[in-house]
């Protein structure tokens, strides 16, 4: 298939961009690489992608732009358009939330229009776990009311969900959105707690604990992702004939349109997290324990039986396995003893 990967320059958006190059897909990464952390390490990453081989080209865009999004569209149709770009970090929407709205949303409309134009046969673009909000029902599902985020990258995320729904009830635009749960792994971002703990556990500084590290997190290794979203790409969303309006389902339609968890189904506690940090890299950690952070979720956990049901997709990789990979990685790229 012709794929358009948006964010191929991201975490986890090199990865997909690997995978499907590898499988033989015709890869179209697109990217505008800015500078809201180490620009080097998004090179790197597409380094990387071009090595895998196969039909890849990249186009480096911001997709705020509309002409610049016009224009990844010119060249023609894609079979499937994957959208991973978008403003994250839940702390710096405290400090700049332009930023969000000019990626997540006025970036995500211009997608949807050139979809829309395109008759792409199907749209799938990363929601998160964070729209669960101030939910305490776990696992988290995906039938769940979701109105109550706690930070505005959330509500960002949750208004592409309701964005997609609209266009594929408007204009029967297929769209799939999946909620990340706490990705980790190799190329993983500087700005997340696996390497900030191991950075600080490296060069014997303390970790920070917001909330004394009393958080447990639905950990899921970037490899698993990866295939999840690849496998939901190749299921074409399709309109729900069960769905009822009198008792709507948040995670379906009657439009052609589906929600997904996409995590471990397994919560880890912090702590133990940490612990499986200081055995990899082999050195302990020293802990300075901080109040809560505004914004913070306690505790995350995915039920993903929908994902499971409908494309097969489980996680395969245990924690204590990441967190080596991640490790190994992590002493190699920053040159770590």
């Amino acid at each position: 298939m012709r794929v358009l990967v948006t964010g191929a320059a991201g975490f986890i958006g090199s990865f997909v961009a690997r995978r499907l190059l590898a499988r033989g897909d015709a890869v179209t990464g697109c990217d505008s690489v800015n500078d809201y952390y180490d620009p080097a390490l998004k090179e790197a990453r597409l380094a990387w992608i071009a090595r895998t081989g196969g039909d890849w080209s990249f186009l480096r865009a911001d997709l705020a732009d509309r002409a610049a999004v016009d224009a990844a569209f010119a060249g023609g149709s894609f079979d499937r358009v994957i959208h991973l770009a978008a403003q994250a970090g839940v702390r710096y929407s405290l400090e700049n939330p332009q930023a969000y709205v000019e990626s997540n949303l006025a970036g995500f409309t211009n997608l949807l229009e050139a979809c829309r134009r395109a008759a792409t046969p199907h749209l799938v673009f990363a929601s998160t776990s964070s729209v669960y909000g101030a939910n305490t029902a776990m696992p988290f599902s995906e039938g769940q009311e979701v109105g109550h985020p706690l930070q505005f990258y959330a509500a960002t995320k949750r208004a592409n969900e309701l964005m997609a729904h609209a266009y594929a009830h408007l204009f029967a635009l297929p769209c799939t959105g999946l909620r990340f749960f706490t990705v980790y792994g190799p190329w993983g971002r500087p700005d997340m707690a696996p390497i900030l703990f191991a950075d600080a556990i490296s060069r014997g500084r303390p970790i920070r604990l917001h909330n004394a590290g009393r958080h447990s997190r639905d950990f899921t290794f970037v490899d698993d992702i990866a295939e999840g979203v690849v496998r939901a790409a190749d299921l074409v969303a399709t309109p729900d004939p069960a769905w009822d309006p009198a008792r709507p389902d948040p995670g379906t339609a009657a439009a052609p349109f589906r929600i997904y968890n996409i995590g471990n189904g397994a919560p880890v506690p912090l702590l133990d997290f940490v612990a499986a940090l200081e055995r990899a890299l082999g050195r302990p950690a020293i802990r300075e324990e901080l109040p809560p952070q505004p914004g913070d979720v306690p505790d995350t956990w995915a039920d993903c039986a929908r994902l499971e049901a409908a494309t097969g997709w489980r996680p395969a990789t245990p924690v204590a396995e990441g967190v080596a990979r991640f490790a190994a990685w992590y002493r190699d790229y920053y040159g770590r003893p």
